[in-house]
């Protein structure tokens, strides 16, 4: 996947394309695999990195939404679920079966969230990862060593799915890639084509060199997320806003503070969600907050007081509360929640149901959903994006498309992550002794990694690699910033090849 050979492929075109997309995250990623998978012409923009928004700043979870059940929305979760069991299915690499446990302090609330995640299972059926069950108070704390005992009634296990965002992200690009489509990054979108009133392409133009690109469409795709609307005005300034800005942020702490393989999970917090502390490369991840915001900012970040509000929550249900001084790193990120009528304050009520929507002829927006059930919301944009163009009429094929890399030979290998690229990471790490050296001693990272992500999956600045390519930024701030010389001196001799 080279950007130079997809820049070269998107200027020289001259017959319009079966579909431009707008948004390299989880959603745009998907349509554009879906699409090509279709035998569809596909060009994918997005101005920034690929899933540099929402899609890499998540929770890391596959699940169906245990909270969106005790809402009463049993139609989200039973697809959430189905589409959980797919993506294990078909990237087995990335995505991997995690035990949940959940300490009860009344002996009420066993019965009740038995009762639930019971019911959980019996909604995901045959693609259920694990069977729920009670727990007594001894067994709580042997599966989570540092959780609170004082007044402990016992607890629930039950299993959700873990998965690595970014990875699953770039991976889901190079497929798309894989099957024909041209995919770039760093390629904001400055304007909307139009013909007789309706769009039929797009005008963007490459950051690093300034070019300015018009691709016409025989239809656009707008998945933009939290930024969709930014896309609606550029064809009607008069359109209403259709997002609802939520923002959802993020602690990492030590490992000490959950120093197992099970996860935890606080079932009730002030603001009316639940809140996770899950196992995640070597360290402790405890999210998220849902704070409604007037818009997204391109680079958003988790305030001081949702970082005291997730402190303060946890602190309740571990025996040593962490503190601002534990924190390594923090990250948010923005939910495209679809705008309803309502006079809550709040957006924890809001449902995570997507919409698609055609507010002019010739462009197709789709918002809203969640990472789970991307591959359905692509099926869906796809053939009704296709029947608005009057496409070829063509079956969806990623249902059970296994994704780039899910043949890896050896998941515990340190390259596991790759997949069946593995092979090729280690024989660039192996190339040279430089690149064989780890990147920080408090990280597994290596320099051959920088160099691969820039050969082969488009990274182009240290962010790129950092924050998506490997997952530093997400993990450790300091380490991550001493690390941000090298990664730039690396990417600066790959740029130049």
């Amino acid at each position: 996947m080279n950007r130079a050979d997809m820049l070269a492929r998107a200027a020289d075109r001259r017959e319009p394309w079966d579909l431009v997309i707008v948004g390299g995250g989880a959603t745009g990623a998907g349509v554009a695999l879906d699409a090509a998978v279709r035998g569809y012409s596909v060009l994918l923009v997005e101005r920034a990195d690929f899933g540099s928004g929402t899609s890499s700043r998540s929770t890391k979870l596959v699940h169906g939404g245990v909270r969106y059940l005790r809402q009463g929305n049993v139609g989200l979760v039973t697809d959430a679920l189905r589409e959980r069991g797919r993506l294990r299915r078909n990237a087995p690499h990335l995505v991997h079966d995690l035990a949940f446990v959940l300490p009860c302090y009344r002996r009420f609330d066993l019965l009740q969230y038995g009762i639930g995640l019971t019911a959980y299972d019996l909604l995901a059926g045959r693609e259920r990862f694990g069977r729920s069950e009670l727990l007594s108070a001894r067994r709580v704390v042997r599966l989570l060593p540092t959780v609170r005992t004082d007044k402990l009634r016992g607890g629930v296990l039950y299993h959700d799915g873990q998965f690595d965002d970014a990875r699953l992200l770039i991976t889901l690009i190079r497929t798309a890639a894989d099957r024909g489509a041209v995919v770039l990054n760093h390629t904001p979108v400055t304007a909307l084509l139009k013909e007789g009133g309706r769009v039929c392409g797009v005008v963007f133009h490459d950051a690093e060199t300034g070019v300015e690109i018009r691709a016409a469409a025989r239809v656009v795709v707008n998945a933009a997320g939290p930024f969709c609307d930014d896309v609606r005005h550029l064809a009607d300034p008069t359109t209403p806003p259709l997002v609802a800005a939520s923002q959802g942020s993020h602690v990492v702490l030590p490992r000490a503070f959950l120093p197992t393989d099970h996860a935890l999970l606080i079932p009730e917090t002030p603001d009316g969600r639940v809140l996770f502390a899950i196992p995640w490369h070597g360290h402790t991840l405890v999210g998220t907050t849902d704070v409604p915001i007037p818009a997204a900012p391109t680079d958003p970040a988790a305030t001081a007081a949702e970082i005291d509000f997730i402190l303060e929550t946890a602190g309740r249900y571990l025996a040593k509360p962490p503190t601002r001084a534990d924190v390594l790193a923090t990250f948010a990120g923005v939910r495209p929640l679809v705008k309803v009528a309502s006079t809550s304050a709040t957006t924890a009520a809001l449902a995570r149901d997507h919409v698609i929507r055609t507010d002019q002829p010739g462009l197709v927006t789709i918002t809203g959903g969640k990472w789970t059930t991307y591959r359905a919301m692509a099926e869906e944009c796809v053939t009704a994006a296709a029947r608005l163009a009057g496409l070829p009429r063509r079956p969806c094929g990623t249902a059970e498309l296994r994704l780039r890399g899910a043949s890896n030979p050896d998941p515990g290998d340190e390259f596991g992550g790759y997949g069946s690229d593995a092979a090729g990471v280690r024989a660039v790490v192996q190339s040279d002794p430089a690149l064989a050296d780890r990147l920080h001693p408090d990280l597994p990272y290596r320099a051959g990694e920088v160099v691969w992500a820039a050969r082969h999956e488009m990274a182009r600045t240290p962010d790129d690699v950092l924050f998506r390519r490997l997952r530093a930024g997400a993990l450790n701030a300091a380490a991550t910033e001493a690390m941000r010389p090298r990664a730039e001196q690396l990417l600066a001799v790959e740029r130049r090849a």
